[in-house]
């Protein structure tokens, strides 16, 4: 079966359209809650999902996702419960599934039986926030990863030489940060996203979506306009916060506008 996300971005390309990609931590405000969001923004038009595991110690996280998984894991959300989260949402919708997580979760679950569950629960890709790719190469327990895409990150500080490993290295997309530091930190994404989207380009045919600080309509049109898709996770993670009684219909309505502005509605 083809992976969910080359088959997203290859319809994307034929329409000559770009990937949003809306990023939530999995159980944020609670179970039901968080299959409701992924259900709406997957209905809104959002074309892949990011979904952070709950952990207790999200250090590249800024203090918006921290909470939201603070939330999550109150409520009872376990990397377990994350999974069978995924099963629901598959029942009723196929929109790409990218798993935004730490190292600790999955060494406690088990690396092999991870990879293993997730794919089968119906994620499509990966994202290790704290293990570098190369560091991964040197444990067969990542040998296979079950059909799991390996999203690779690439920051405007990544020296030239690790770009070119890294791009070259990619598959599914490219998590190309706007700018350095923690998440939900950024008052709006550099001005630099151009140049920095083509050096990572003339590595890969990979696409290249771009995150950290987007926050509005026209940000978003900027960023879809060199990039191959937009990511924004910590502005739409602060309407859960805000919205907690009624989350779902908050981060539609807020998202809707950011979905038409990457499509160039």
């Amino acid at each position: 079966m083809p992976n969910r996300i080359d088959t997203t971005f290859a319809a994307l390309r034929e329409k000559n359209q770009k990937a949003f990609i809306a990023y939530i931590a999995a159980g944020d405000p609670d179970f039901d809650g968080s299959l409701e969001i992924i259900r709406g923004l997957a209905d809104e038009g959002a074309d892949i999902i990011e979904f952070g595991l709950p952990f207790s110690d999200p250090l590249a996280d800024g203090i918006v996702n921290q909470m939201a998984a603070d939330r999550a894991l109150k409520s009872g959300m376990t990397t377990a419960r994350s999974l069978e989260l995924i099963r629901k949402f598959r029942e009723t919708h196929q929109t790409p599934i990218v798993l935004f997580t730490y190292l600790n979760p999955i060494f406690t679950y088990g690396f092999e039986k991870f990879h293993k569950d997730a794919a089968e629960a119906g994620a499509d890709g990966i994202l290790l926030l704290d293990l570098p790719p190369d560091e991964a190469k040197l444990s067969d327990e990542f040998a296979n990863m079950h059909g799991l895409k390996a999203i690779r990150l690439i920051a405007p500080t990544t020296p030239q030489e690790r770009i070119k490993m890294l791009a070259e290295s990619s598959e599914g997309f490219i998590y190309a940060l706007s700018r350095t530091g923690v998440t939900g930190a950024h008052v709006a994404p550099s001005a630099n996203i151009s140049a920095q989207v083509e050096n990572i380009k003339q590595f890969t045919d990979t696409p290249v979506c771009v995150g950290f600080g987007i926050t509005t309509p026209d940000q978003a049109a900027m960023v879809a306009a060199t990039a191959d898709g937009v990511i924004v996770g910590s502005a739409i993670v602060k309407q859960v916060e805000l919205n907690p009684m009624d989350a779902a219909r908050a981060v539609c309505g807020f998202t809707a506008p950011l979905i038409a502005a990457t499509k160039g509605a």
